[in-house]
């Protein structure tokens, strides 16, 4: 539409130096001679654009010319700058791309350099290590899916590696430590449930709609408390000292207590998972389990299982 069209021109100028006509022209893909109309509307309706001639003119708004920003601090918009860039490269390069836009647009020029500075000392990236073409596109489909209420189906892999097909009613995205989660409700097992993206293969947006349900936050916190673990266990572990930098990434400082030689004594409640498993086998030899003796007994028979595997080619 004609107006879309104009206020994203607004904003991109209130955004930038200069752009040239056939920038604007590739852009959102209409004539010079619309372009030039655009020009023409904009100027009409009260918003000042300077034209300039040469190899390096364009147009450009007047110098202290801005959209009125309200009550906005510099540093409230760069919260939302920096917020914005950190989920650009996770959830759609355009969309965000014309929001930063619309954002930068209420800063005025004296003031953009101002907030470059202060968008270097912060930066957010949640984008997953393991992320790549895939996992945007599945965020794609499970956005698209989301916003114009249609059913979901994808292949879903538990935590205990077991698969079953699901058909979900999905509700929201939500990202979560390192990874993002599916919040919606399950034809299956005929109740709200939370599925990790990263277990999700096959995702499918079928044309079926549905009526969405009422979700409150409460409902949604009870479902990760479910995803918890009902019991913890008292651990007690005894690092190398060569290994205080992985302690200290994975426990809270007052778990960890210095011993005389160096070594690390952790005392921390942690839940009795394969994931957790993983983790202390992931020390080697650096990580002694002192406490309990049935999770020294799990990382002894998988090092031995491990030792079996690998004798097996010997």
């Amino acid at each position: 539409m004609k107006i879309d069209r104009l206020l994203a021109i607004t904003m991109l100028l209130l955004n930038r130096r200069r752009i040239s006509a056939k920038e604007l022209s590739e852009r959102f893909e209409v004539s010079l001679r619309t372009v030039y109309r655009d020009v023409e509307s904009i100027n009409q309706a009260g918003i000042p654009v300077v034209s300039y001639a040469g190899i390096s003119g364009g147009y450009e708004i007047m110098d202290q010319y801005r959209l009125d920003r309200q009550f906005l601090s510099l540093e409230e918009l760069q919260s939302i700058i920096v917020g914005l860039k950190g989920i650009r490269a996770t959830v759609g390069e355009q969309e965000i791309g014309t929001l930063l836009d619309k954002v930068g647009a209420i800063i005025a020029k004296s003031e953009q350099t101002t907030i470059a500075n202060l968008n270097n000392q912060l930066i957010i990236d949640i984008n997953p290590w393991r992320g790549g073409n895939e996992d945007k596109e599945n965020l794609n489909a499970l956005r698209t899916a989301i916003r114009q209420s249609q059913l979901l189906s994808f292949q879903y892999m538990s935590s205990q590696s077991e698969h079953s097909a699901r058909t979900v009613e999905p509700m929201s995205i939500i990202v979560k430590g390192f990874g993002f989660y599916l919040h919606g409700y399950c034809l299956l097992r005929q109740d709200f449930r939370i599925f990790r993206l990263s277990r999700m293969k096959e995702i499918e947006v079928l044309s079926q709609t549905f009526e969405r349900r009422a979700v409150t936050m409460e409902k949604l916190d009870h479902n990760w408390r479910q995803r918890a673990p009902s019991t913890l266990i008292n651990l007690v572990l005894l690092a190398q000292p060569n290994v205080r930098a992985q302690v200290e990434d994975y426990f809270k400082p007052e778990q960890i207590a210095m011993q005389a030689d160096g070594s690390l004594l952790i005392t921390t409640f942690q839940p009795d998972e394969p994931w957790l498993h993983r983790m202390l086998l992931s020390f080697g030899p650096n990580l002694r389990i002192l406490e309990p003796a049935h999770i020294a007994k799990i990382i002894t028979d998988m090092a031995a299982q491990i030792i079996k595997l690998y004798a097996c080619e010997h």
